[in-house]
């Protein structure tokens, strides 16, 4: 079952232009997936000089974590948490630029482990069945609360 723009806005504080996903394409207890098209966008947010590097794949990269701990969140807690990314870890970039790749990009997230504060995350975004870049992530959850992120 994909699920929209309207549920990404709805539950990701990504608004408007800065929601960089156009739906999530399937997702468990520990995996996600979600499409992406917009890299080919001339009004893309995160271009510079005209280009989209593939340094902005990790924002992407991150709204689909964002969308997993939303979606994972206890039907008990009012809120889905809010995270920050707090560190990459052996992130690997095969190509420059994702505004050149012509195929949509899927963003995949596995949770490796988890507690009540942290989480880490192993990411991919592919196209057409080839790897664009990797690496690992650590989200500290309910950085709000703890004024990470003023």
């Amino acid at each position: 079952m994909s699920l929209g723009a309207d549920w990404l806005t709805t539950h990701l504080p990504h608004q408007g232009r800065m929601c960089l996903l156009e739906c999530v394409l399937d997702w468990d207890a520990e995996h996600i997936r979600c499409l992406c098209t917009g890299h080919r966008d001339l009004a893309h947010p995160l271009r510079w000089e005209g280009r989209l590097g593939i340094a902005a794949g990790i924002e992407l990269a991150s709204q689909a974590m964002a969308a997993h701990g939303a979606l994972t969140t206890s039907r008990s807690e009012a809120r889905a948490r809010f995270g920050l990314l707090a560190s990459l870890r052996s992130v690997k970039f095969e190509v420059v630029r994702l505004d050149d790749i012509a195929d949509d990009l899927i963003c995949s997230a596995r949770r490796l482990a988890s507690d009540d504060r942290t989480a880490l995350y192993e990411f991919s975004v592919g196209a057409a069945e080839r790897r664009l870049l990797a690496g690992r992530a650590t989200v500290v959850l309910d950085a709000d609360a703890a004024g990470a992120y003023r």
